[in-house]
């Protein structure tokens, strides 16, 4: 993967990470008189909402945050599992910029998104909106079967380190909550309707001289941005997310300039889950004090389909088990 793309993910994950926090054992245990996700059910089996009402300057309190946070990760966790039923395309179009801020040059990259042995996998399907060539498409085969096998033949040794490793990409999700909590500002604008939802709308400002102790996590304070929180479902249905100033990531050596910005939008997919909807960027940046990265585009999603429990990605030669997939209604 690009390292731009890294780091347009990481951009992502601060600006949802409270959307999605695991909790340690630790947090499991909240502070007296502060409600835990399991309170926050009412007897007819709805969820309580959290209290927003904002102080006299519209603010909202890191309390606050944190209580939504609990509401809105626990919701997320649970759709989490769902959306691992589903499988989707996903098109891509990545515009390189120029100095002059003209369109040098366009791609445009098609992607089958599925699930093998816990893992998710984009196959490449298409290319500028045209099918593969014979070659190109039995490469992405060759891929998959990689994968397929390894995840296959996994050792208890290298199954332990990749459960490490997904452990500790839960912990900067942990340390991005904390961080973007105390280090932003958050206002209740009001509710706006959002694909014909209504959401709570909240504004994220930095907070002047925030330092944090924890240096990895400094860079979220360069950023400011909106979430939109459905009302009914408690997901989170929207956010725009903006680079304030210039913003340094020290484990990729690179430097996120002032108006790198994301907005993500999600979709509500029948009674049952949220998938993602639209995405759209635009990226500057220096990586590596050498390579310079000034790229806009959009990624769109469509053709959702679930599959069954018992349906399965199988390698070449294996007889395939998979049952009927199913179009999800769309609300």
């Amino acid at each position: 993967m690009r390292a731009w793309r890294s780091i347009c993910t990481l951009l992502l994950l601060a600006g949802a990470a409270f959307a999605q926090q695991e909790q340690t054992p630790s947090e499991t245990t909240p502070a007296p008189g502060t409600p835990s996700t399991q309170d926050q059910t009412s007897k007819d089996g709805n969820t309580v909402r959290p209290d927003l009402t904002p102080d006299k300057n519209g603010r909202l309190s890191p309390e606050q945050m944190r209580e939504l946070t609990r509401v809105v990760a626990q919701n997320y966790r649970d759709n989490y599992k769902k959306m691992r039923d589903y499988t989707y395309v996903e098109r891509d179009v990545e515009n390189s910029m120029g100095g002059d801020g003209q369109v040098k040059s366009t791609k445009v990259e098609t992607y089958e998104i599925t699930e093998i042995y816990g893992e998710q996998v984009r196959r490449l399907i298409a290319k500028n909106d045209k099918p593969l060539e014979k070659k190109d498409a039995d490469k992405e085969e060759e891929k998959i079967q990689k994968i397929i096998d390894k995840r296959k033949n996994e050792s208890d040794d290298d199954r332990k380190k990749r459960l490490e490793k997904e452990a500790k990409q839960r912990e900067e999700s942990r340390k991005f909550v904390s961080a973007i909590a105390d280090s932003h500002d958050f206002t209740l604008i009001g509710t706006e309707l959002v694909d014909g939802r209504e959401a709570w709308v909240i504004d994220g400002v930095p907070r002047p001289g925030y330092e944090s102790q924890d240096k990895d996590s400094n860079f979220v304070s360069k950023f400011g941005g909106r979430l939109w929180i459905d009302k009914g479902d408690l997901h989170l249905s929207k956010m725009e997310i903006e680079a304030v100033d210039t913003a340094s990531v020290g484990w990729v050596m690179a430097r996120i300039h002032k108006g790198t910005r994301v907005t993500y939008e999600q979709l509500r997919m029948s009674d049952e889950i949220w998938l993602p909807k639209h995405l759209t960027y635009k990226f500057d940046a220096r990586v590596a004090l050498f390579k310079g990265y000034n790229v806009d585009g959009e990624q769109t999603y469509r053709d959702y389909k679930k599959f069954g429990a018992s349906s399965r990605i199988v390698g070449v030669g294996e007889v395939p088990k998979q049952e009927k997939t199913q179009d999800a209604d769309q609300h």
